[in-house]
């Protein structure tokens, strides 16, 4: 069993993962060839939250309502059912994770991230209801250029993460 799968809903929401990847480029070229999008986008411009904002509004689409803060991103991300997509899993590549480590929200964007994962691979809402829309993959992924493994988990640990080190690769899930 993979360390981490993007093409089905299932844990973990987010992995870091470090450049060259074979097992993530295994998956993204799979996950295009069922129709998914792979969304790119640079850690250079998201060293601040409205950098986040903006790079995420921008590369995936959000409404011009996006209010630019922490729960519209949980939102829109759990919004990208619509048909622009086909239903179809998503996977957001972030390269040069490296650049994000001294961030001072590195933990709460993996944390924002996590949470809309969450809600967009699950069939049923916090309360148990059914959603009204079938259970979509959306995962993400860190490329770390050169940064130890232990760097990343030691940034993330702690508050509603549940973070492991497996190998080469830091995962990141709700701590529920």
């Amino acid at each position: 069993m993979a360390v981490y799968d993007f093409i089905n809903c299932e844990e973990p929401w987010v992995v870091i993962v470090p450049q060259g990847d074979q097992l993530l480029e295994r998956q993204l070229v799979a996950l295009e060839e069922q129709g998914g999008p792979v969304f790119h986008l640079s850690a250079e411009e998201m060293v601040t939250p409205e950098g986040v904002f903006a790079a995420f509004a921008r590369t995936l689409y959000f409404p011009d309502y996006f209010g630019h803060n922490w729960d519209a991103m949980v939102d829109c991300l759990d919004d990208l059912h619509g048909s622009w997509h086909g239903g179809r899993g998503i996977a957001v590549v972030i390269g040069d994770a490296d650049l994000l480590l001294d961030a001072g929200h590195l933990r709460l964007f993996v944390s924002v991230l996590c949470q809309a994962a969450a809600r967009a691979n699950s069939e049923v809402d916090s309360d148990g209801e059914p959603w009204d829309r079938p259970a979509i993959a959306q995962h993400f992924a860190f490329v770390s250029r050169t940064a130890p493994t232990e760097d990343f988990a030691s940034r993330l640990t702690g508050g509603d993460l549940k973070v492991a080190v497996v190998g080469p690769y830091v995962t990141a899930s709700l701590d529920e």
